[in-house]
């Protein structure tokens, strides 16, 4: 027999976290088992307040010997927890033959700053009398200090009212980006933490600082020219805590003490770009000596720390470094280097240049037909960061608080007399910093692309938010792009914490009558809110949290948000069980628009009585999972009144619909409202639509997501993949034809000729379309999971080999462990498979076209009745039980022995 060992110990979702904000943080854990079929029959949790100490002394919690197959995120249930204690934990565990697993190694976690009493600080913005509050230049706050003790630990808690960086000696601290990250901040306030105690070890006299701009909070935001939504004036919040080794503690706070001044950084905005000037940079910054004439009073802001909380999500990080791969001398004579890749993030230069010298970055995503530089697509952004040289040697800068979208950089004011050379540039790659999950590839190379361009586009639009774009004058945390896209996200990125954190803002900034703003954080005008498939993104969001993490947190946070935007749908018009008034998007940028319209041909209405049913299906499901009855009732009682609404008004009698668009019989389908003989027909109708358009598909952002995977589940699979695989316009893989490194917004973004679909909104890094993924992934390599058991608890494989292609591999890390599907053709006509299930989990495989077949699994040939394992066999499919371990199953045509 062989061991198995406990792994890979995470505390809400992260390995070793501090700063959290939750009295009971949940628990995950994994196995490594040398033997298949593990299983695990109980546990048994302890966390302890002191090292190594898991005494009756020092226990807070000893949850005992508890019977369960659960080994993610189990709650704690021990004594109340305290601010900014650190606390240890280990995990035991029997397997399915009783036997008792060693001890974990020891992991721990950290609690934050739990309420307003823990804070002394004062938020403080520079002098008035002496710094324009409106300065466009970056404040820069200092304050000297002493320390005379051997230190045990420190710990900075640090938040501003925009976007700041700290120093502590001269020396940065932490390498998060755009901190504190982007909230409701009327409602929600992230504050950080940072463990420095290295940093104060080094002397007796010590400097902090910290730099201040304008960020989301006061910078401009959206394409109506708007600044300050948020606030008028910028300010930091900061509370140093020094545990020292004789056990006394010390407190350094932001308070009036603290002196300001502006410094290099002239401007900097997000869309806009930075501009920094060297000559101005000032000793006295990072030195505990040096000349302070130039630094001024502080004043204390009365602003709330009600709405302080500790960061959520995982913070925004450098987490790529790419050279150019060419540097262009362009028709029009532009020096533009080329990365070779649509990132998002800043450039990294290194100069040599005289004093004076003035460069100027000026960042695009492509080049027009001609092969110029072409920024029409930005709008009004400006995306230009501008240097200036203090010359005497080599200088290093990028931007601080600007983030760009770009492939192509425009370098200006470089000397003539002067080689630029590419190496003295790095485009620095920034995102909110999720663990990678998921993987695909296959024996297209066009679609080993398309994956790519998908993971692109997510990490250049998971800043902090999910955003729309990330280059021009908008990079707003649209809903509905947000949903529809969510389970692919899931699939490449572990996004619970980032999705958790964006829905709270969703609730927050939700209107009392339920309906759900355009984007969030919400930022437009009070009437842009409650479109059908945007505002549903506070269903479907946390369902799928649910879905894929088993995660019944989610679900209780956002449960009154849920019900609330169902009872919004509810209130709307005439008849409570339709919805046919306001405004919606409808299926946006659909090929089937007018001309000179944005939306769709597909009915409105339509489109959002199916999201209404929807959305109630999904209710009624969370309901259930949280055992709350009476909703289950009164719900399921709606649901049923909304379906019969829906046929009525859209379905005729002989089962047609009264809509002719891809997408109004996509939405029927995928949803669920439609049964039967008219079920056939519409998905019937649906590969015929297809078809006529000779396999290409004219769906927008709502009927796009749902398409492929509607026309596998309903028989027309060969349509399917005939559509995914066009290369011609409209389709996914004519983009990447065209170059294409992310997903475009339009499926025409570049048209055949080389000219543009328009300036007005043409992003070449908009995620939406890459949904497409989660059909790759679920469908193609047929790797799932069971509702039933959420979480990847139980897995279900459904690969489909009739995919023209000759192999297909998927692979995701969730909560369990290593989950794996891959499918290769060998020349003689047989199919390999090879599934992986983590330990703790089971599954069941459904494989077509193996019922006739000699079927061996791992080495060993399988037959009814000589194996348990073959549960059901059918004149088309196979279906087996298995338990966790890695199994190679080899189907051979029926005539091989």
């Amino acid at each position: 027999m062989g061991s198995t060992q406990i792994t890979n110990l995470t505390c809400e979702y992260r390995v070793n976290p501090i700063g959290l904000d939750t009295l009971s943080p949940r628990f995950t854990w994994q196995f490594q088992a040398d033997d298949n079929n593990m299983v695990q029959t109980a546990y048994h949790i302890q966390v302890a307040d002191v090292l190594h100490s898991f005494d009756s002394d020092h226990l807070v919690w000893d949850s005992g010997k508890v019977g369960s197959e659960q080994s993610d995120l189990i709650a704690y249930e021990g004594s109340a927890l305290h601010s900014r204690h650190r606390y240890y934990y280990r995990i035991k565990a029997w397997d399915q033959s009783e036997l008792e697993l060693e001890w974990s190694e020891t992991a721990f976690f950290e609690l934050g700053l739990l309420g307003e009493n823990d804070w002394s600080a004062s938020w403080i913005t520079p002098d008035g009398d002496s710094i324009d509050p409106n300065e466009a230049a970056a404040f820069y706050l200092r304050k000297t200090f002493a320390t005379h003790k051997p230190i045990s630990k420190a710990t900075i808690y640090a938040t501003s009212l925009g976007i700041y960086e700290l120093e502590l000696n001269g020396v940065r601290v932490g390498d998060w980006e755009f901190t504190p990250g982007w909230t409701s901040y009327r409602h929600r306030l992230q504050v950080q933490s940072y463990d420095v105690t290295a940093a104060l070890q080094q002397g007796e006299l010590h400097t902090i600082g910290a730099v201040l701009a304008n960020g989301w909070y006061k910078g401009n935001l959206a394409w109506k020219d708007q600044h300050s939504i948020f606030g008028e004036v910028r300010a930091l919040l900061l509370q140093l805590h020094i545990d020292y080794a004789d056990g006394t503690s010390e407190v350094v706070a932001s308070d009036d003490t603290w002196r300001a001044s502006t410094g290099p950084i002239r401007m900097s905005e997000l869309y806009h770009g930075e501009t920094y000037d060297a000559n101005l940079e000032q000793d006295a910054w990072s030195l505990p000596r040096g000349k302070v004439e130039e630094w001024h009073a502080v004043t204390l802001l009365a602003h709330s720390k009600s709405i302080l909380i500790m960061q959520e999500n995982e913070p925004a990080r450098i987490t790529e470094r790419l050279k150019p791969i060419d540097v262009i001398q362009t028709p029009s004579g532009e020096t533009v280097l080329d990365f070779g890749q649509n990132m998002v993030g800043k450039v990294h230069m290194r100069l040599d240049l005289p004093v004076g010298s003035r460069i100027q970055l000026l960042h695009a995503e492509v080049l027009d037909r001609d092969g110029n530089f072409y920024i029409g697509n930005l709008r009004s952004a400006k995306q230009t960061v501008t240097y200036i040289c203090k010359g005497g040697g080599e200088e290093q800068y990028e931007p601080h608080f600007s983030f760009q979208g770009f492939r192509y950089v425009k370098v200006l004011g470089w000397p003539l007399d002067v080689a630029l050379e590419a190496d003295r540039f790095t485009g620095h790659v920034i995102h909110t910093d999720m663990v990678a999950k998921g993987n695909f590839v296959c024996s297209n190379p066009l679609l080993n692309q398309l994956q790519a361009n998908i993971v692109w586009g997510q990490r250049g639009n998971f800043l902090d938010v999910p955003t729309d774009c990330p280059q021009r004058d908008e990079r707003l945390g649209w809903t509905g792009d947000a949903q529809v896209f969510i389970r692919t996200a899931a699939f490449n990125y572990g996004v619970a914490p980032f999705f958790s954190k964006w829905l709270r803002d969703l609730k927050a900034d939700q209107y009392e009558n339920g309906g759900v703003p355009f984007v969030i954080p919400h930022v437009l005008s009070e009437t842009d809110h409650s479109s059908s498939a945007w505002g549903d993104a506070a269903v479907i969001c946390p369902w799928t949290l649910y879905q894929v993490y088993g995660d019944t947190r989610v679900l209780e946070e956002q449960y009154d948000s849920m019900k609330a935007w169902i009872t919004y749908m509810r209130n709307q018009g005439e008849n409570e069980y339709l919805w046919n008034t306001g405004f919606h998007f409808g299926d946006w940028l659909g090929l089937d628009a007018k001309e000179g319209s944005y939306i769709g041909a597909t009915p409105r209405d339509l489109i959002a009585s199916c999201f209404y049913a929807y959305s109630t299906s999904l209710f009624i499901k969370a309901a259930k999972v949280l055992g709350r009855r009476e909703d289950v009732t009164e719900y399921s009682e709606l649901y049923e009144h909304i379906l019969a609404a829906f046929n009525e008004e859209f379905m005729t009698p002989s089962g047609r619909l009264a809509a002719h668009t891809q997408t109004a019989h996509v939405l029927p389908l995928m949803f669920g409202l439609v049964s039967g003989r008219a079920r056939e027909r519409l998905a019937k109708t649906l590969a015929e639509y297809v078809v006529e358009q000779n396999y290409h598909l004219t769906t927008g952002f709502v009927g796009t997501p749902y398409l492929c995977q509607v026309l596998s589940d309903n028989g027309y699979h060969d349509v399917a993949v005939k559509l995914v695989q066009q290369e011609d316009y409209p389709s996914w893989l004519y983009a990447i034809h065209k170059g294409a490194t992310t997903i475009w917004e339009h499926w025409d973004g570049i048209k055949p000729d080389g000219s543009f679909w328009s300036d007005n909104m043409n992003s070449y890094n908009h995620y939406a379309y890459g949904s497409i993924g989660d059909w790759l992934y679920r469908t193609v390599a047929g790797l799932d999971s069971d509702d039933e058991q959420a979480g990847y608890k139980r897995l279900i494989f459904r690969p489909r080999t009739d995919s023209a292609l000759e192999f297909a591999k998927a692979a995701f890390q969730s909560n369990y462990g290593l989950n794996r599907s891959e499918w290769r053709k060998e020349a003689d006509g047989t199919v390999v498979y090879v599934f992986e299930l983590p330990p703790n989990t089971t599954g069941g495989v459904t494989l077509r076209g193996a019922s006739a077949a000699v079927v061996t699994i791992n080495d060993q040939t399988l037959s009814q009745g000589t194996d348990s394992k073959l549960i059901d066999p059918t004149d088309e499919e196979l279906h087996l039980e298995l338990g966790s371990g890695v199994y190679e199953i080899r189907v051979a045509p029926s005539g091989m022995r």
